[in-house]
């Protein structure tokens, strides 16, 4: 049975085995080398200080992670954030990423965040798909923003506005925050 839970740690390992083949043998990542497990154990931490980093598991191990981040770092941007999602490679298609990104949502708007952003390498259709499915819509489209693999990728960023925009905005609730 998939459950999600936040992200711990000692998940660091686990979810380097579903990120490495990302980064070594797509575009949907723009990192060039895997990063080593205490790199990926000081992310989580990092994250976890201010947003959701959920994990979904079964009885087979981690299946996949999401998790959300700054979309800019100045005060103003504190209700926009933006959402990453990586499923393990024979795992897609399961409804694993559907389960996270709706916690993710679940746990955004607690926080009271606002606007909800996805940068997504171009082409990626099945990526562009998921996101519509989740309400996101097309907001720019950047030529030639990453070099990676010998070759320039386009990227377009999605957004999806999560809850109402109002004035004044409700306090930002950091994740640490909300957990307790």
């Amino acid at each position: 049975m998939l459950q999600i839970r936040t992200a711990v740690p000692q998940d660091a390992c686990e979810l380097l085995k579903i990120y490495a083949p990302y980064v070594k043998d797509t575009m949907i990542t723009f990192e060039y080398e895997v990063p080593s497990a205490e790199e990926f154990r000081e992310r989580i931490l990092r994250t976890l200080e201010r947003y959701p980093y959920l994990v979904a598991e079964d009885t087979d191990g981690l299946l996949g992670f999401s998790f959300a981040s700054p979309f800019k770092e100045r005060a103003a941007y504190a209700w926009s954030a933006e959402t990453s999602i990586y499923i393990r490679m024979e795992c897609r298609r399961r409804g694993v990423g559907k389960a996270l990104y709706t916690a993710l949502e679940n746990f955004l708007a607690r926080q009271h965040v606002c606007n909800l952003c996805a940068c997504i390498s171009y082409p990626h259709p099945e990526s562009i798909a998921f996101h519509e499915s989740f309400g996101y819509h097309m907001a720019a489209h950047f030529t030639a923003s990453g070099f990676k693999a010998g070759r320039w990728q386009d990227i377009v960023w999605m957004e999806k506005e999560l809850s109402p925009h109002q004035v004044p905005p409700s306090p930002f609730i950091p994740f640490s925050a909300l957990s307790k």
